[in-house]
């Protein structure tokens, strides 16, 4: 079976022509950090990333070097807080949305508590 588009190109397609499909995609890549799964955070922000701003622009944006942020963004990659929360807030910017966080007891989620 041949397919007719490259996986990358149908998320780029989609992501420019439906905002409610960027922001899925970029409450995701924040969810998965926030929920401690760094790598699948990372990944799914570089999508993100390339599927509407482009690096290039995004370091102009934010004014470090585009090879600073794809390094911070690889899998062996640590983007530290600062730099973590200045894209973030860049790529808020650009979308034109705020996410929030918003608290919940681990009962309300079917997690179970821990003893210590």
């Amino acid at each position: 079976m041949v397919l007719t588009r490259n996986f990358r190109e149908t998320i780029q397609a989609r992501a420019k022509k439906d905002p409610a499909y960027r922001e899925a995609m970029l409450t995701e890549a924040v969810d998965s950090f926030l929920s401690g799964d760094v790598d699948v955070g990372k990944a799914l922000l570089r999508d993100y990333i390339k599927a509407t701003v482009g690096f290039e622009t995004l370091s102009r944006q934010i004014n470090k070097p585009s090879k600073s942020l794809h390094r911070m963004l690889s899998p062996s990659g640590n983007p530290g807080a600062h730099n973590f929360f200045e894209i973030l807030s860049c790529l808020q910017n650009n979308e034109g949305l705020e996410l929030v966080v918003t608290a919940r007891h681990h009962s309300d989620t079917g997690l179970c508590d821990t003893a210590l």
